[in-house]
C-alpha cells in the first residue's frame, strides 16, 4: 500500500507522476494550513500561505536531488544558509512547519498515499488537542511580577501574603531595572481563590511602596522553542 509511485532509477521521472505528486502536495499543504488556522486563534495570512506552499516546494527539491549525491550535498549547504523566519516562532508554528516539510518529503519521494494518511492522522490529532483543554493551565495559576526598591530584601518580603492567598508560590526570576535602582521579581503562584486576587495585589502594593505589580496568565514567551 505504502509504495512509491516514482521509479528508483536516477533521472527517471514522468510528467504524470510529477503532476500527481505536485497536486497531492498542494492539496495536503492547503489542508495543513486550514488545520493550523482552525487550531489557532490568531495567525497571519503570510504564514498560512507559507504552510500551503511549503510541501510543494520541499517536494520539488526532493524530486530534483533524488538519487543524486552531489546535488543533495549542494542543496543541504544552501538550506543551511537560509533561515525560515527572521525571528523565532512559537512552538505551534514550528510544529506546523515541520509537519508541512514532512509531507513534502513524503510526496517528493512518491509516497502520496502515506502522505495523505499522515496528514489525516496528525491533522485530526492537532485539531482535537487544540480544541480541548489538553495542556492548559488552570485559571488560578498566575504569573506575578512585582517591582521593589533596591533597599528591600526580596527573599522573604512577601511570604506571609503568599501564605494567606496562594496554595503554592515560587520565585522564578529576579532582575534589576531602572538603572539598577529597583528589582523586578517574577513569581509563579497558584491562588486559593481567584476572587481574592485584588486583595492580594493591594497588600503587595502596600508592601512594595505602591510600585508596579502585574498579575496575569503565564507568559506567551514560554510557548516558544
Amino acid at each position: 500500500m505504502f509504495t512509491s509511485i516514482l521509479s528508483t532509477v536516477e533521472g527517471s521521472m514522468t510528467l504524470d507522476n510529477a503532476l500527481l505528486c505536485t497536486a497531492v502536495s498542494l492539496v495536503l499543504g492547503i489542508a495543513i494550513s486550514f488545520i493550523y488556522m482552525m487550531s489557532q486563534g490568531t495567525y497571519t495570512k503570510s504564514f498560512a500561505i507559507t504552510l500551503a506552499l511549503l510541501p510543494v516546494l520541499v517536494q520539488c527539491v526532493i524530486m530534483m536531488v533524488n538519487g543524486n549525491l552531489g546535488t543533495s550535498v549542494a542543496v543541504l549547504g544552501t538550506f543551511s544558509l537560509v533561515r525560515f523566519r527572521s525571528v523565532a516562532g512559537s512552538s505551534s508554528e514550528i510544529a506546523s512547519v515541520f509537519f508541512a516539510m514532512a509531507i513534502g518529503l513524503a510526496t517528493g519521494m512518491g509516497f502520496v498515499t502515506f502522505a495523505a494518511l499522515i496528514t489525516l492522522v496528525i491533522g485530526t490529532v492537532y485539531v482535537v488537542l487544540g480544541r480541548t483543554e489538553f495542556g492548559e493551565l488552570k485559571n488560578n495559576q498566575k504569573d506575578l511580577r512585582i517591582t521593589i526598591a533596591e533597599n528591600l530584601d526580596y527573599t522573604e518580603i512577601f511570604d506571609d501574603i503568599f501564605q494567606r492567598y496562594t496554595k503554592k508560590s515560587k520565585l522564578e526570576q529576579v532582575k534589576t531595572t531602572n538603572l539598577g535602582s529597583m528589582y523586578e521579581l517574577k513569581y509563579h503562584v497558584t491562588l486559593n481563590d481567584e476572587k481574592e486576587e485584588k486583595a492580594m495585589i493591594d497588600e503587595i502594593r502596600c508592601r512594595n511602596g505602591n510600585l508596579t505589580v502585574v498579575c496575569g496568565r503565564m507568559s506567551n514567551i514560554q510557548e516558544s522553542l
